[in-house]
This record gives C-alpha cells, structure tokens and sequence, in this order.
C-alpha cells in the first residue's frame, strides 16, 4: 500500500521508491529516513548550474544569445570551454566562470579567457565574470529556481588587469549579474579609439573656421548664430564636432536603410559637389526618416558654409567619419557628447558643466528605482511615463535614464527595438537655450536604437534672451508661468515641418509641458547666482550674472532677472541660491503626486540658508529622499566635469494626495565619485536596498558602512528633514560620529565618540546670544556704503579687520588690516553702521589647510569686512571664551558641521548663517567662569596656533582644549582626552585637509 504525499518530503520520498507506510510498519522514523535519503543524494553538478544560469539570463537578455557549457568557444583553443558565454550585436563577448563556494580557482578560469578570440565574433573578450554558487544552489532540486532567489557572489575581470570590486566579492541576485554583464560587454577599446579619432578629426578641421573667421567674418557669425552661441574658437570647434557626429551618424544609418548611400557613395556620385550630395542626403534623411535632432543643425551649418570652407571641411571629416563607422562601435554618437564640454563658448556663466556618464548612471538609477507601480515588462505601459530635463545639455541624464528603464525592460523580456518609437515619441522630454545640446541630446537618445524609425521626439531648444518683438525669454523657467511655449527649434513633428510640395515650414513647434504632467524630473540645472546676499536694495551687474549668457546685454539681463522673480514667487527659488532654486521650483511644479524629483545641485544646498525654502519643500512634499556626497579630499568632489565645487545628488519622491510620507533624509557619503558604469550601477543598488541605517541622533557610534566588496566606499546616515536651522550637515563626512556629536553639541549634549552618555553643555545660536555684523557690501562698495576702505593707520578713527592673511593670524590677537573713511553725506549711516564695531570677528570662510583661526580678537573695535564679520555681545567680558571656545577643537567642529562645505579643505558660512551658529552660551556662565576666560585668554596672547586642520598635533591647540574644557567648563581629564581624540578625527576629514599632506611627524598630542 501506497500514500502519494504530494511535493512533501514525504511525497518526494514516496517518488523516489520509499515507502512511507511501510517504513512505519517497521518503526522507522520516517522524516530521518527521508532526510538521510537525501543527504545521500548527489549535489546539482556545475554543469547544471551553468544551464540553469544560462537559461535565466537567456530570459533577462533578449537581445544577446547566450550559451552555456560550450565546448566551441574559443577560436584558438578548440578544447577550452566557457561555463556561459554572452555576445550581441554591438558589444564584445562576455564570459561567465563559475564553481561553488569555495571557489579557489574560478578567478584564475575566468582570467584565462581574457582576450581570447570567440568562434564567430569579430570581437575579443574584454571582460570576464568570477562568479561563486553558494551551496543552496548545489543542494536545490530545481536549480532554476535557486538561482533565480540565491545571493549570488561575483567579481569582474578586465583585460587590462583592473577588477571590480578591487577587493572580495559583490553580493546580488542573477539580475545584479546581468546588469553587470551589460555594462561591461561595451566595446571599451573601440570606443576610446573612435573617441581619438572624432577628436583629431575636430582638431584637424577647426583651422578652416579659424580662417574663415578672419578672412570672411560674416560667415563665422552666421554660423555661430545658428548655435545660439558667441562667434569665439570654442564655437567652431563645436560647429566642426556637430558636424563630425552628423556624419558618422550617416555613416552608421547607412547600412540600415537601403535609401540611404554611404558616405563613400556619396563622394563617388558627387554633383555638382559633395556638400551638395551631402545636402541633398541629409534633407531626404529628415524628411523620410527623421533624425531631425542629429541632422537639422548639421545640414544648417553645411548650408550656410561658403563653397570653399564646406569642401574643406568635408575632405578633413569624411575620412574621419568613416574611420570612426569602420571602428566598429556601436554607440559611436555619444563620443561628442564626451566632449560637449569642452566646446561651449558660454560655459562661464551658464555654468553648463557636463554631468559625467557614470554619474548620470548613479543619479538616474537612484532615480527610476523610486518609480512605482509601473509594468517593465510592458511597452505602452512604459512610454505612458512621462520624463523630463528642462535643462538637458549633452543630454546625458536622459540616456541614463533611458538605459535603466531599457535594462528593465530587456530583464522581462522585452523588444527594445519596440520600446525605443514609445521613448522618443512620449516618454522622454529634453529642453535646452542651446541649439547645440539639443542637436547632442537627439543624437544621444536617437542613436539607442537607430535602425528604428520614429515620428516625432519631444525635444526643444527655448527662447532665450531678447526676442525679436523686444520681450524677454528666459528659457526652460517659462514654463513655471505657462504650460506651453513656442521653441526656436522644432525637433518634434516632423509633419509640423513638411509642407504639401516636400518642401520644409518654418522649423516651430509648441512644447506642451502640463502643471504635474511628469512622473520624473531629471536634472543637473545651471549653477550660477545673483550674487550677493548683502542686506542693501541696490544692484549691480553682478546681481543678474546667471542671464550674462548667450551675449545678452545688460538691459536684457535686467528684464530677464525681473522675468525670474515675477515668475518665482511662492517657490522655492531664492536669489542669492541662483538659477538652480528657480530650476527645482520648475521641477516641483511638473512633478506629478507621486513622481520623482533628481537633481544634481551644488552643495551649498545642504546648508545655505537661502537654500531653505528647498530643502523646507522637501520636507514638507517629498518622502524617500536621499542625499548623495562625496568626501574627497581632493579635487573630484562633484559629479559633473570640469568642477571642483562640491556637488550633491538630490533624490525623493513627491508625495501622493494624503500620503503620510517619511521625512527623515538618507545621507550617503562617498568615498569618491564612482569610476566605472559597473560600480554606479553597483552604489545605487546597495543605496536604494539597504536596510535600516544608522541615525544622526542615535550618539556618536558612526554611520552604516557602503562596501562593495571588500572595499568601503561610502557611509550612510539618516536624520531628521530638519537639522539644525533646515540645513543637511549630514553631506561630505567621511566619519559620521563627528555629525552626530555636533549634532548633540548644537542641543546642549557634550556626547564624545567612546563615552556612553552624554553631558550637559549650554550651547545656543550666536543670534541669541550676541549680534553679528553687517555684510561688507553694507559697508564699503554697496550702494547704501558710508565708507571706502583705505590703507591701514595706527590712528584710525575708524578701524577694520577686512581680509584674511595666513601668516598674521597665528596668534587669537589680530591687528586690523585697513581702516575707513567715511563718504561725505553719509554721516549718519556711519554712525550706525560703527556702532555695532566689536573686538569680537568670526570667520566667515575658513581654509582650514592654511589658516589658524576661527575666531579673531582685535584690541581695538572695529567693523568686519567680508572675511572677518565682527560680533558684538552686550557684556564685553563675553568676547574672550568667544574666541577660545571657536578655536578649541569643539568650536572648529561646530564651524565645519554648520558650513557649507563646497570647496576641499574650506568651511564657509554666509552673514546671514552665522546667526545660527552653535557656540557655547556664554549668557550661562557665571562671574567666575568669565574672569577665568579672561586669564586663559592673556596666557594666550601671545602663542601661536598651526592651520586648523593639525588641531591634533598641535600642543598649543591641545593647551587651549585643556584650559577650555577642564579650566573653563570644569570637565574631568577624560572628557578633555575624549575631545583630543575627537580632534584627530576630525583632522582626519577629507573636508578638513582638503586633500593636504601632513607634515612628518605631525601626531595627536594630548
């Protein structure tokens, strides 16, 4: 007798020829039977893993083919296999090795393979894939199944010897895995050799606009007009690299479209020259296929070329558009992007840095992970998604993103070919004031699938500057007082374009961007500001710098500054945070309940105080929202190119109508800006899957380590939306116990890294305990200034401490550096302004890698300028712990937490900031206290200090922490041993040192 038991243990056995009643009958314990039985059963081979991975990825990867356990693989070794191996169109052969934990050899099988030649590719294999089963796996009846919910451990290997990680293994699932195959199967070596080969071919080919520009200048501004930019080298280099990626672009459509001839055809056939075959190509292009992004602009400045230049240019360029097509790479558009730039003219003041293409990857990533309740599996569901960069550049966040929603796509199985008419047709929405980047942005997007046709794209250049009915437009910003605008440039509806006869309209659409239209917003906007924060009414040039672009003039620049304002108001944008407030008000407007909101914005976001309003509507809207830094200590602290101030990616979702969101912020502190497309694909992973992460107010215990393998390369934090006065002190720290031991300074906690609970310590905002100064403009220079500042006298009636000098300010007694004259008719604004002079100053911009102080004392009172900004306290005696407490080791700690941290090695506070600085509340201390102040002071006088950032090794510096924490606050030695070790900590902060040497020798002095 028989019991069929199903999927069981029971019924497995019972299929295995087990018996289960009699086993029984016989008294046998039946689920030790069982389970003995398959103890005994033999592990899934690794051939039979490979299959299974094999198979899985084969369903995640519709567009490559995949083998597994080949024994065919490698053209010169015919009796070498590969466990999966991994080719497509376009991309070199990938090769997957794989063994179970503990996997001794696996790295070495899979370094084997690199540069093998693979049967029937033209490609070599670049890279290789390490990858370890763990046992689950092995001991799994269906191994599909296993691989497809098992952690999974792997490593790249690359032919040039680098390994990601650099260090132990990545930890993720088969889809990890095949992400990762992606991105490493780019043909690297064709890609950086076209890359060389566009940019000769541009150097080549700028010196016939050089010459044209001197010897017949209309021309070259005719051509500069085109672009929208000034007539200078850079825009002729742009013009040639627009030109060069238009005709590699041909090339590469050329073998695609049975009526499009080659460049090499065309050349052949010329009549009557080859700029007019060209012409005549690229005009049937637009019209019967479309590629009016990659085109419009090239045609129009071939057609505007004289005869001579265009054949020049054209003998210089052809070859190198073909070089670049028989090189072989597939994604041969977006070399110019590389090199975007590098070729605007404007870049100055639109501030129209490059996002990096590994940045981008980071940000994007972050950002579709936040998309909810969408089907990737299903196309029209996907091109129902609405995405937008209203300030799109090389177009480079708009093809990240595009990738990542292509991976997911592809990963369920997907057609991307069917995919792409719905992105570039609905989905994706680029605007630009640049012809230019909007020409390198079509070519980006188009160029993903460019076999495919599509009618339309959603990409538009917007006016920009004085029109020609004498208005004022201020670019993608109009869009915050209307839903719709008319574009210089309509790279939509091609049927907007054509008229009756074939021949082409005026070249105009409108851009319909609807009020919470769009599921993301995706940005690095421009940086530039209006300058100054000064207290006065007046303006200067300086005050409207973010318009300066585009050659407007300074009437312009004022209609479109009032423009901004008029359209601004109620937002979050603020003037002296500049053009990129106004940007993420745009965004915020636009967002859909719900939809994502990524912005890559400049530091000063995190604690400017006329970022507020930003980070108020954060708090208040968004939920999820996470914050990404990077603590180097050196140059490379942005995620945009060609910058070395710090930047910050800013990523949440929009809350839904009654939603209760989360408005704790996740900080996350990188190490450094992710090098590779694989290691931000893996960064963005571990960010938006980490578990609970430590917090800022849990005490000083440090962050959550980010590891990607063995390697750290990052720290996450969360904390509150609101820290402090609304600003993120949690960006750029390396060691987030110093945060949270700042964090509990600013609320009256002495909580020491090491101690177990903290101690009471009053502390207050300077605002409520003393008066700071005037801004400088308020002073000298500002339209409302009594005085002018001249050189220095030891008789001055009006004396002032104005600009830092290093090598005077060694020692807390500084001499005042100038002195004032009052402006005849202002009397009596400088009687007002005086009377606020002070003995007290506090820095305003501290470069602690050369600088000694915090604070500074002048025996005299005098007015700060815009380094030294004074303080006046009501009880004079106040001023000597002012300046000991800023220049003890917790004093420079409160200064950097409260700064912002844009520039390595460089804290700085604006005027209005220093109200809310903490510092100790010397209203609590007694008579006693104060006079003891007084002595420390004197015995001071005359010691000098090293720069702030060898506060640990420097004896003077551990003195005055002595004095102040035992002699003043009456604290026990351990607390004064904790706060030297809290000093070497923070001397050890990539933002401290900025990237600077010690000295030899230089070690923490107690």
């Amino acid at each position: 007798m028989t019991i069929a038991l199903g999927d069981s243990p029971e019924g497995r056995a019972r299929a295995d020829g087990i018996n289960a009643v009699g086993l029984v009958y016989w008294g046998w314990n039946f689920r030790e039977i069982v389970e003995g039985h398959n103890a005994m059963m033999p592990r899934q081979t690794e051939p039979n893993a490979n299959n299974a991975l094999g198979s899985v990825l084969r369903g995640m990867m519709p567009g490559c083919t995949v083998l597994a356990e080949n024994t065919q693989t490698f053209a010169d070794y015919p009796g070498r296999h590969s466990d999966v191996l991994i080719t497509g169109p376009g991309r070199a052969p990938v090769v997957v090795e794989a063994e179970y934990e503990p996997a001794a050899t696996v790295e070495q099988d899979a370094r084997e393979r690199l540069g093998l030649r693979v049967v029937a590719e033209q490609r070599t294999i670049e890279a290789a894939i390490a990858l370890r089963y763990p046992p689950e796996v092995g001991e799994a009846y269906d191994v599909t199944a296993a691989i497809r919910s098992a952690p999974l451990e792997y490593a790249a290997l690359y032919e040039n010897g680098d390994r990601f990680p650099a260090a132990g293994w990545l930890r993720g699932s088969v889809t990890d895995l095949a992400d990762l195959a992606r991105l490493v199967s780019v043909p690297q070596r064709e890609v950086d050799a076209a890359a060389e080969l566009m940019e000769n071919g541009i150097d080549a080919a700028v010196p016939v606009l050089d010459e044209m520009s001197k010897l017949k200048p209309s021309a070259a501004a005719d051509v500069a007009k085109l672009l929208g930019l000034a007539e200078v080298s850079q825009t002729r280099r742009m013009a040639c690299a627009i030109l060069a990626n238009a005709l590699v672009f041909h090339d590469r459509i050329a073998g695609m479209h049975p009526e499009v001839k080659s460049l090499r055809q065309l050349a052949d056939t010329a009549e009557p020259t080859l700029q007019d075959a060209i012409l005549a190509a690229w005009r049937s292009i637009i019209v019967d296929i479309n590629y009016y992004p990659i085109f419009a602009i090239g045609r129009d400045i071939l057609l505007t070329l004289p005869s001579a230049e265009a054949a020049a240019l054209l003998e210089r360029l052809r070859p190198i558009a073909q070089n670049v097509g028989g090189a072989g790479v597939d994604h041969a558009h977006d070399l110019t992007g590389r090199m975007f730039q590098r070729l605007i003219a404007d870049r100055k003041y639109l501030a129209t840095f490059y996002t990096r293409p590994e940045s981008a990857a980071l940000l994007a990533r972050l950002a579709v992970a936040k998309l909810e309740g969408v089907d990737w599996s299903n196309a029209a569901a996907i091109g129902g998604l609405r995405i937008a960069d209203f300030a799109c550049g090389t177009g480079a966040l708009l093809s990240a993103v595009y990738s990542q929603i292509a991976a997911r796509h592809e990963r369920e199985g997907g057609d991307l070919a069917q995919l792409h008419p719905l992105m570039m047709e609905e989905a994706l929405y680029g605007c630009d004031v640049m012809p230019a980047a909007v020409h390198i942005t079509g070519s980006t997007l188009s160029g993903v699938q460019p076999s495919v046709k599509f009618d339309k794209s959603r990409l538009y250049t917007i006016p920009y500057g004085r029109l020609s009915d004498d208005s004022v437009a201020i670019g993608s910003l109009e869009f915050l007082n209307s839903n719709s605008q008319m574009t210089l440039s309509n790279f939509s509806d091609p049927a907007l374009r054509i008229n009756g006869n074939g021949g082409e309209k005026e070249a105009h659409a409108v851009a319909e961007i609807p009020e919470e239209g769009f599921d993301l917003v995706i940005m690095n906007p421009p940086f530039t500001r209006a300058g100054s924060d000064w207290e006065g009414s007046g303006r200067d040039e300086d005050a409207i710098k973010q318009f300066r672009g585009l050659s407007t003039d300074l009437e312009t620049q004022r209609a479109m500054s009032d423009r901004e304002k008029q359209f601004t108001v109620g937002t979050c944008a603020h003037g002296y945070a500049g053009i990129a407030s106004s940007f993420a008000a745009l965004a915020n407007r636009k967002l859909k309940k719900g939809g994502v909101l990524a912005l890559v914005l400049p530091l000063a976001a995190a604690a400017g105080a006329s970022w507020q309003l930003f980070r108020q509507m954060l708090a208040e809207h968004y939920t999820d929202l996470a914050v990404v830094s990077i603590t180097s200590g050196g140059r490379e602290v942005s995620f945009s190119a060609d910058t070395a101030i710090a930047e910050c990616l800013v990523v949440a979702r929009k809350l839904r109508k009654g939603e209760a969101g989360d408005s704790r912020v996740k900080f996350v502190s990188l190490t450094r800006r992710p090098q590779q497309f694989a290691g931000a694909a893996a960064i963005a992973g571990n960010i938006s899957s980490a578990g609970p992460v430590r917090g800022l107010e849990d005490g000083p215990y440090g962050g959550t380590d980010l590891e990607l393998g063995a390697e750290l390369v990052g720290t996450m934090l969360t904390a509150a939306g609101s820290v402090g006065d609304d600003a993120w002190g949690g960006v750029r720290i390396a060691d987030y116990s110093l945060g949270q031991t700042a964090y509990a300074l600013a609320d009256s906690r002495l909580w020491l890294p090491g101690s177990p609970a903290s101690l009471d310590l009053k502390v207050a905002p300077l605002g409520q305990v003393g008066r700071r100064g005037l801004h400088h403009r308020n002073i000298v220079g500002g339209p409302t200034a009594p005085f002018k500042r001249t050189r220095p006298s030891p008789t001055a009636t009006y004396p002032t401490l104005w600009g830092h000098n290093a090598q005077k300010e060694k020692r807390m007694v500084c001499q005042p550096d100038a002195q004032l004259q009052v402006i005849p008719g202002h009397e009596n604004r400088a009687g007002e302004v005086w009377a606020i002079a002070s003995r007290a100053h506090l820095t305003q911009d501290f470069t602690m890698g050369s600088q000694p102080l915090c604070a500074a004392f002048t025996e005299r009172e005098c007015v700060g300028g815009t380094a030294w900004p004074n303080v006046r306290f009501e009880d004079s005696r106040f001023d000597y712990p002012f300046v000991l407490w800023c220049n003890s080791s917790l004093g420079l700690l409160s200064f950097w937490w409260h700064s912002s941290r844009q520039q390595p090695g460089r804290g700085r506070i604006t005027i209005s900031t220093t109200d809310t600085l903490p510092i100790l509340d010397l209203r609590a201390l007694n008579d006693g206290q104060l006079a003891t102040a007084q002595e420390i002071f004197e015995e001071f006088r005359d010691k000098e200090l090293l720069p702030a950032y060898l506060a640990d090794a420097d004896p003077n510096r551990a003195l005055l922490d002595k004095r102040v924490v035992g002699d003043l606050l009456g604290f026990e030695e351990s607390v004064y041993q904790g706060v030297r070790r809290l000093s070497a900590k923070w001397c050890a902060e990539p933002s401290v040192h900025g990237g600077k040497a010690r000295p030899p020798g230089a070690r923490l002095v107690v």
